[in-house]
């Protein structure tokens, strides 16, 4: 069974769902699957779900349908090498990502300038921008640039970018040298009113301080995301969208399961001890939490426990897209930390549980901090909760069942997540896919970015998932 004391909410749910294990469906991805359009054709499946054509007929001539359009859910490091390799089977895809990172040079533009954290977005942007040019090579390697560990080196480095003296400029063209030079100049006009607020340059992300020079100018997150969109030119089907559209500072807090709160998402998922060195996302170099997370939530900017919880209303585009899309992908990376805070808001789960399309989600080939000793259906089982709001004010919670939220999972072969293929049957989900993987020296078992996209199974599975459903 599920573990109870993850979701009691489903321990009343699977008695009365019939396990069906007879229809558990379990497939493995060819190495040798070519690169073609073949997550057009699954996602074109998704489209014509619940009409009388048949999902074969569509798939069968690729080319004569248009591109298949993704919501992703990610945070923005796990994701990133999936990106590449999506793009050339559809740019038609909307990544929502959290704005509560507080790790990193993100904290340092946070604590001084105030304002949400950008440094997921501008990551995944960095992965969307254009490399068909010079010139976009160039722009994209001034934006993901990094200062040195050294506080005294990054600093004079710094200095040099801002006076357009830095190698860096070279390639880039006198229009966007001039615009992203007077966005990089805003901000540092921003650190200097701050006297009282001594900066520290130390492992900053020049891409980071562009993005920052734009918010606070244009006083909009959405418009200084449009705005480092066009710079960095990612295709104008691909969103980037915060789940949450803000101007404010937002928190991100856990309650565990022994009562304890955690305030801040680095110190959740990868607590540094007030460390400005880069975040070590080893999986093994964090120290277990004292018990397991019960949920996330928002706190006000003070706050410390559950009496400043807050309730940020979800981006309207980002509700949008989720009525619009063929495809829904929970991406694989910190639970709780990256994906779990795009679905505790208000409207994310009733709008997913309306649709009627793949609800796909890519398991993590290792545990972390947060996941210590989970299987396949505990993430199923922590998704379900947060989108249901299970934990939280019961006036504000939903009784969606597991399989109104996913109907399919990606596994990364030989990974360290348990697949309880009996415990997914009982919460409604049949379909698993196997997927060739890769070793990362840091993370542990990682998907193969060259195959996750290309992988003919997840047509299969799908396939037979809308056959089940139909019959």
């Amino acid at each position: 069974m599920a573990d109870a004391r993850l979701a009691p909410s489903l321990a009343s749910n699977s008695s009365s769902r019939s396990p069906l294990r007879h229809r558990f469906t379990f497939f493995s991805s060819s190495a040798s699957a070519p690169p073609s359009a073949t997550l057009r054709s699954f996602v074109s499946m998704a489209a014509t779900h619940g009409t009388s054509s048949s999902p074969l007929t569509a798939c069968q001539n690729p080319n004569s349908i248009p591109q298949p359009s993704l919501l992703v859910f990610s945070g923005g490091t796990a994701f990133n090498g999936v990106v590449e390799e999506l793009k050339k089977v559809t740019t038609r895809v909307a990544h929502v990502l959290p704005v509560s990172d507080d790790g990193g040079s993100t904290a340092e533009i946070v604590r001084v300038l105030g304002g949400p954290a950008v440094g997921d977005i501008r990551s995944r942007c960095l992965r969307l921008s254009d490399e068909s040019t010079l010139e976009a090579l160039a722009v994209r390697r001034l934006l993901g640039h990094r200062l040195s560990l050294d506080p005294s080196e990054a600093k004079s480095e710094w200095y040099e970018i801002v006076e357009g003296e830095h190698y860096l400029w070279e390639g880039v063209s006198r229009s966007y040298r001039e615009t992203i030079h007077a966005f990089l100049a805003y901000f540092q006009n921003q650190i200097l009113r701050r006297s009282s607020d001594s900066f520290c340059f130390s492992n900053g992300s020049i891409g980071n301080f562009f993005f920052a020079g734009a918010r606070l100018f244009f006083q909009s997150l959405d418009a200084a995301i449009f705005l480092f969109s066009r710079v960095s030119e990612i295709p104008k089907e691909s969103l980037v969208l915060p789940v949450i559209s803000t101007n404010d500072r937002l928190t991100l807090g856990c309650e565990l399961w022994d009562g304890t709160i955690i305030r801040g998402q680095n110190e959740i998922s990868h607590p540094t001890n007030g460390c400005l060195e880069p975040i070590n996302k080893d999986c093994n170099s964090a120290v277990a939490l004292p018990s397991g997370i019960k949920r996330i939530f928002y706190m006000s900017s003070e706050g410390s426990n559950l009496l400043h919880e807050v309730f940020p209303a979800a981006n309207p585009t980002v509700l949008e897209q989720l009525n619009k899309v063929d495809c829904i992908v929970y991406a694989m990376g910190s639970l709780f930390t990256s994906i779990c805070p795009s679905l505790v808001l208000l409207g994310i789960g009733e709008t997913i549980a309306s649709r009627s399309v793949p609800k796909v989600l890519m398991l993590n080939g290792s545990h972390d901090r947060e996941t210590s000793g989970f299987s396949a259906s505990s993430f199923v089982t922590a998704i379900t909760d947060a989108l249901n709001r299970t934990h939280g004010d019961p006036h504000k919670s939903l009784k969606k069942l597991p399989s109104d939220y996913i109907n399919a999972l990606l596994v990364p072969r030989d990974g360290q997540i348990m697949v309880d293929v009996e415990n997914l049957a009982e919460q409604g989900i049949f379909q698993v896919v196997t997927v060739d993987s890769i070793h990362d020296s840091k993370v542990g078992t990682v998907f193969n970015p060259r195959y996750v996209t290309p992988c003919k199974s997840i047509l299969k599975a799908l396939q037979t998932f809308r056959f089940i459903v139909d019959s």
